[in-house]
């Protein structure tokens, strides 16, 4: 095994070689202007690392609280090295916003400690949308090096 922490992953480092994984990508398309975003530039950094574009497949569903069933879906079909949650909750004026929060993250935690697989959560939750626009992009590349970097840790010995 690799020394455990070896401080941040640099280019070229093989904590972010892609180029031998497959990546699932969660996206929900409630505010699809959000979520559109953080998927494009999840799928740019995956390409950028290396993960051959026909190894990464995105999927779409309602919302945040759908994302974690279809996580589950897809590592039940045990062909993904690791996966990608998407999202955008974006604080309103009553509860629903904290139940939304905590139970999407929750689900996708679960996820992946049930199935023993890396899921690199990138399901904003913010105050309002200027704070959503202002991190949709980094947050959507930070995502595919989490996740990118956790699979090839998942798979030393």
């Amino acid at each position: 095994m690799k020394d455990a922490d070896q401080g941040t992953p640099q280019a070229g480092d093989w904590r972010l070689d892609g180029s031998k994984l497959c990546i699932g990508i969660v996206q929900a398309r409630f505010n699809a202007s959000v979520t559109d975003t953080l998927s494009a530039a999840c799928k740019a950094e995956l390409l950028a690392l290396g993960v051959l574009e026909q190894n990464i497949r995105l999927i779409t569903v309602p919302g945040a609280l759908e994302v974690p069933v279809a996580l589950m879906a897809m590592a039940e079909q045990q062909e993904y090295d690791a996966l990608v949650a998407i999202g955008s909750i974006i604080r309103g004026e009553t509860y629903h916003f904290e139940l939304v929060a905590n139970e999407s993250g929750a689900g996708v935690s679960r996820v992946a400690l049930d199935y023993q697989l890396p899921i690199a959560n990138a399901i904003l939750t913010t105050e309002n949308l200027e704070q959503a626009v202002a991190r949709q992009t980094e947050k959507g590349r930070d995502a595919a090096r989490v996740a990118v970097e956790m699979a090839n840790l998942m798979e030393q010995d």
